[in-house]
């Protein structure tokens, strides 16, 4: 004797077990994003700068997700690569890149890069050279938060920014974003007050061939005179930045 459908499917749900057995739900970036600020593993210095720095807000206009191939080009004490190995999550990866120039500057970057990476195993470290940086895989991802004034410094090498902006552009596969971020200043800057021309940094990112794709103002401050050094304790974690999407062409 045949069950009438509707019967059928009653005794089904009856059945024990039967209700909690669904496939497993990919993750959202909300809920990815959520747990990865709310990972205990996270430094208490780290949680404390989430309220300037804006993290999802950030990484929702990056558009980074779940499973993404993302690069923190040169990551300083690792707060975005923490939070990005949360977020794109075991099906994801996340190269820590600190520059080897960096690290011969400064061997605490070697020591911050260390900590940041320790028992997350979707991170992989990288200390190349800036001229020959270079991952196993076309990215999805490119953040480089606070680092692009830094290729005007004296001490850079001539056109080291419009260099490192075709380089990345190769990381990336067609689609992928490059974000960057970067304290407000005028031309010139780098040295004396460690800010970055918003209009020179997007004529040479484009100029490499990414097409200008959006712009957040999660992180402006019209109360930032530019004057002061980004370092100094009136202005710090306040500074006026300026967030820009890149994209590559498909």
């Amino acid at each position: 004797m045949k069950l009438a459908p509707a019967l059928a499917s009653a005794l089904l749900l009856a059945t024990p077990g039967y209700a909690q057995t669904k496939p497993p739900q990919p993750a959202t970036a909300s809920g990815a994003m959520a747990a990865a600020l709310a990972d205990p593993s996270r430094p208490e210095t780290d949680r404390a700068r989430d309220a300037a720095r804006k993290p999802a807000e950030i990484l929702a206009f990056a558009g980074v997700k779940p499973g993404d191939k993302v690069a923190d080009f040169i990551m300083g004490g690792g707060y975005w690569t923490r939070i990005l190995s949360g977020l794109v999550g075991p099906t994801g990866k996340v190269y820590a890149y600190q520059p080897a120039e960096f690290i011969q500057f400064s061997p605490a970057y070697a020591t911050q890069q260390d900590a940041a990476v320790k028992d997350r195993a979707n991170v992989v470290p990288s200390r190349d050279s800036l001229t020959v940086a270079a991952f196993p895989e076309p990215l999805d991802a490119i953040v480089t938060s606070q680092n692009w004034h830094d290729f005007h410094l004296k001490m850079a090498p001539p056109s080291s920014a419009a260099m490192i902006a075709r380089h990345m552009f190769g990381l990336l596969k067609p689609g992928g974003v490059l974000l960057v971020i970067d304290h407000v200043g005028a031309a010139g800057q780098a040295d004396s007050l460690h800010r970055g021309d918003p209009a020179g940094t997007r004529a040479e990112i484009e100029a490499a061939g990414f097409r200008f794709d959006g712009e957040s103002a999660v992180l402006r401050n019209p109360a930032d005179p530019h004057t002061a050094s980004a370092f100094d304790p009136a202005i710090r974690g306040r500074t006026d930045q300026f967030v820009y999407r890149f994209r590559k062409p498909a």
